[in-house]
Formats: C-alpha cells, structure tokens, sequence
C-alpha cells in the first residue's frame, strides 16, 4: 500500500478553495497535501513558519489569527467553499481552556461560516463527546458540537479516537513505549483502544466536504479494530522484535498524581481530564460511518508499520 499522498489529489482540485483551522497539526499538514487551494488559519508565526516549510507552500494562503476573532475569520473565510475545522486540545492548562479551545472557536467559526457563505462545515471531535459527559474535556467537545449543529451552515462531525500516522506525536509515543524492556501502562493496559490510520481519517474529510445527504450529522469514525491497550503495543511490539514486559499502574494512582500536577504546575504533563480521555474504552463499528463516507479502512497491522516506518 502507499503509505502517504504526496500530491493533490483529482477530488482536491475539484472542491475549490478550503479553509483549514489548525492547519500546521498533524492531520492538517496531511490534508494539505491534498487540496489545490488553500486558506490555512493558525494562531503564531511559529505555526505558520511550518506551512511556509512544506512542499504544497504554493499552494497555500496562511493567515494569523485568533481562532475566536470573528471578524477576521470571516475575512479569512472569504472566497471558500469548505471549512474544517481541526482545532481542540484534550489537556486543558492555566492559559488554554476547554471553553477557549472548543466552544469558542465553534461559535466564531459558524459565524464567520454564515457570514462567508461557506458550504459546509467539517468539524474533527473525539469519540464519547457529549455535553452531558462527566469527563470536562468530552462535554466542551460535546457542546462545541451542538453549537455547529444549531448555526446555520451545514456541518459534518467527525468523531475519532486515536489517530497513527508518520511523524506524529501520538506514533512517537507508541514506538517508545514498543521498543521498552518495561512498560508502565496505567490499569495494566486493560483500556479498549480503536485507533485509525491518518490517512483514513483525510480521505473521510475530503468525502465529507462533498458526500449528498451529509448536512448536520456525527458520526462515529474509528479503526477497524478494538483491542486492549497492552495488545495493541504488543502488535507494534512485534514489528520492532521487542516484547515489552507490562508494569500495572493503579488508575487512583493516576489521578492522584494528575490531581497533583494541576495544583502545582501552570502546564500540567497530565490532567484528571485528558486522563480520563486516555482511559476511556473506544469499541464502535465504524462500517456505518465508512459507508456513508465511501471509504475502506486500513488494516492494524499495515496502518502501524506505516506510521512507525517499518517495511513489510
């Protein structure tokens, strides 16, 4: 299989301008690679210096902003067809809240949407997003959901778990904790984990800019398969010869020191919160949302020796 997309594909040069929130991340960077033409919105010049990087530079528009600045965002959304929006954040910090971070950027996107008369919306989530979720970080991600479904531009949820792909910060770890000779795993790596290949989850952006019948729906998006965390990196284990031995943490051992670090540092390495999203159990059958989108999932085992560069 080809791991990557290098150039734009024949349905990205047929969907006219896009605007990308969150452009210089991970997937935004993949999606990119993929479109004719770009409006790329991020927050620094450090970001932005990123996408002056990349070979698809050409091709992009970068803008500066406040992803809550209506005005100027609405300016940025000028003369797009499409927007996705791939902002959000799972660890909450003294600086960067959830309500900052989710709701926020939502409502100042619909608005400027409106306003621009974009299309659609493409809006990335988390699966188990729900305004009622006890967990802080699902209910903002539930209710910056309900605030795009209620504005006036049509809008695509996709909600997904983990997501594996070349370079990222999520394969880094997943390689590290591989190649280990002990693996400390919180509740002994007993959550469910469904995590997706990179390229999955653009191919599902791309479908669902232009899919019939897609105005104002969620769907629930995953791999196409759900294992337990310790077999998970025992399958990612075996592509590098390793076989890690599994050391359980207690999850109240967890929290307490997540309780801890929130008390004592302004950028916690972990919260109570983005724990609880991290052990949180993904089990979903993604075969309804492929269908509606018209894409096939990569296998485990070739989305994982792609994303950690391993030849088969």
């Amino acid at each position: 299989m080809l791991c990557s997309s290098a150039v734009a594909s024949e349905s990205g040069s047929e969907l006219g301008r896009v605007l990308v929130t969150g452009a210089n991340g991970h997937l935004g960077r993949r999606l990119i690679r993929r479109l004719s033409s770009v409006r790329a919105v991020v927050r620094s010049e450090r970001a932005a210096a990123t996408l002056r990087a990349l070979p698809e530079a050409a091709r992009l528009d970068t803008e500066i902003l406040d992803y809550r600045d209506v005005e100027r965002l609405t300016r940025a959304a000028g003369g797009c067809r499409y927007a996705v929006h791939l902002t959000g954040i799972i660890k909450e910090t003294r600086d960067n809240r959830y309500v900052d971070a989710h709701e926020a950027t939502c409502e100042a996107l619909a608005r400027a949407a409106a306003a621009a008369r974009i299309e659609r919306i493409v809006y990335l989530s988390i699966l188990g997003s729900d305004p009622a979720a006890p967990n802080a970080c699902l209910a903002s991600k539930g209710r910056a959901e309900r605030i795009l479904l209620d504005a006036e531009t049509p809008v695509v949820i996709l909600r997904v778990p983990m997501v594996l792909g070349p370079g990222d910060a999520t394969t880094r770890v997943v390689a590290a904790e591989a190649r280990a000779r002990l693996l400390p795993l919180i509740g002994g790596g007993r959550t469910r984990t469904q995590p997706i290949y990179a390229d999955d989850v653009v191919e599902a952006i791309l479908a669902a800019m232009t899919r019939p019948g897609l105005d104002d729906v969620v769907l629930d998006l995953a791999g196409p398969e759900s294992l337990i965390q310790r077999d998970f990196v025992a399958r990612a284990a075996r592509l590098y010869g390793r076989r890690p031995t599994v050391i359980p943490i207690p999850l109240a051992v967890a929290r307490g020191l997540a309780l801890l670090a929130e008390r004592l540092l302004a950028n916690p390495p972990l919260t109570r919160a983005m724990l609880g999203v991290l052990c949180q159990d993904d089990c979903v059958d993604p075969e309804a949302a492929c269908k509606e989108l018209g894409i096939q999932l990569t296998p485990l085992d070739e989305a994982l020796r792609c994303s950690l560069g391993i030849e088969a």
